[in-house]
């Protein structure tokens, strides 16, 4: 039996998160900082990747999620004229257009386990490619500063992410577990956003209930910001200004597995 991700209304979330109103807004922030960073820069936390090859990817996922919420097979794209700033806005205005145009309860392919997709809601994307639109504005403009810092996407509110984390500990981290490409967690980790008053995760039990009755071996305390970023490993703990108590060891474990994919 194949098991989805939990399921996201469209429109105002009951968090108060509008989406797709988020993911428009994130969409223009990432298209206007293409043209201040040198496509060949490297983009620190991912690896050898380029700027350039970071606004391909982001360009790909959002046609490949629009083709998932549709529950259609990702096609090879028709060209765009023009470079990677006018590829990038195409594909992002045909993610809004096919998220705009289906019903949010409308069945997709959405990120299950223990088969890669499985059948949910269309709306499970409105709140992926938010996250993902966030993330990779965060490695844009620390490709253009030269380094990843905490400050480079200061104007989404805590909320957003918040949700961010819950993703990360809701959806991916059990999701990564449940596809083999990680074992369970040995430690328990007790992520408390301090901008966001009681938002508080427990890595590796994504079950609320079933957290609240663990007694942690590391408490992380942050900003949201800070979280979202230390569980995508753009920045360390230090690097993120966040405040350990516990074995730094048993949290350095923890962020060294494949929490995200």
């Amino acid at each position: 039996m194949t098991t989805a991700a939990t399921q996201h209304g469209s429109g105002p979330h009951p968090s108060g998160l509008d989406y797709l109103t988020l993911l428009e807004r994130l969409q223009d922030a990432f298209h206007d900082s293409i043209a201040g960073v040198d496509p060949g820069s490297r983009v620190p936390g991912c690896g050898d990747w380029t700027a350039g090859e970071l606004v391909e990817h982001l360009s790909h996922i959002h046609r490949w999620a629009g083709a998932q919420a549709r529950a259609q097979d990702a096609h090879q794209a028709d060209a765009v004229p023009g470079g990677p700033a006018e590829r990038y806005a195409a594909r992002a205005a045909e993610l809004r257009e096919t998220l705009h145009d289906l019903a949010p309860d409308a069945t997709a392919r959405v990120l299950a386990h223990p088969e890669p997709l499985g059948p949910g809601p269309a709306s499970f994307w409105h709140r992926r490619q938010v996250h993902e639109t966030l993330v990779h504005l965060h490695d844009l403009r620390a490709a253009a500063a030269g380094s990843a810092h905490l400050d480079l996407v200061t104007d989404v509110p805590p909320e957003v992410w918040a949700d961010a984390v819950d993703e990360v500990v809701t959806v991916f981290q059990p999701r990564q577990v449940g596809l083999g490409r990680m074992a369970p967690l040995r430690v328990h980790v007790l992520l408390v956003a301090e901008d966001s008053p009681g938002a508080s995760w427990v890595l590796g039990l994504p079950d609320p209930d079933r957290a609240q009755e663990i007694v942690p071996d590391v408490t992380v305390t942050g900003t949201a910001r800070a979280l979202a970023l230390l569980l995508w490993r753009r920045l360390t703990p230090q690097e993120a200004g966040v405040t350990v108590n516990g074995d730094r060891q048993d949290l350095d474990e923890a962020l060294a597995e494949p929490i995200v994919p």
